[in-house]
């Protein structure tokens, strides 16, 4: 059996904001009327990124609790070069997401930051250094 990644799904308490946090990112999500339980939008490699609201969630999972601590799960967003994750970080931060771990020349080869959607997700940004 085959299996492909196809959708990243996010569980958000505020739709409005976690949409301004990702376009802030660069993605195009669209304006909402603040009614929507889910959002998705398809990215252009072709993996779907989603929002459903917590009431969603719980609409068909009732016991469903966010995670609470650490990471679980980290979205990493590529960009084209080192500055452009200097760019894009402070962009985010200017948009007023939290800034965790300001770019810095990791170890393994790349710049890199970390932000903080609304929901307290962890976002990483790259790029591999020249």
């Amino acid at each position: 059996m085959a299996v492909s990644l196809d959708l990243i799904g996010i569980v958000t308490i505020d739709l409005a904001r976690s949409l301004a946090f990702y376009r802030a990112l660069g993605i195009e999500t669209p304006e909402i009327n603040g009614s929507e339980p889910h959002v998705e939008v398809v990215l252009p490699n072709g993996l779907r990124l989603a929002w459903d609201t917590l009431d969603t969630i719980r609409s068909f999972d009732p016991d469903f609790t966010q995670a609470a601590g650490g990471h679980p799960v980290a979205l990493a967003f590529a960009t084209a070069s080192p500055s452009d994750v200097d760019a894009l970080y402070k962009t985010v931060v200017a948009a007023g997401f939290h800034g965790h771990k300001e770019p810095w020349d990791a170890v393994w080869g790349q710049r890199y930051a970390i932000v903080h959607d609304p929901d307290g997700n962890t976002v990483d940004l790259f790029a591999p250094l020249p």
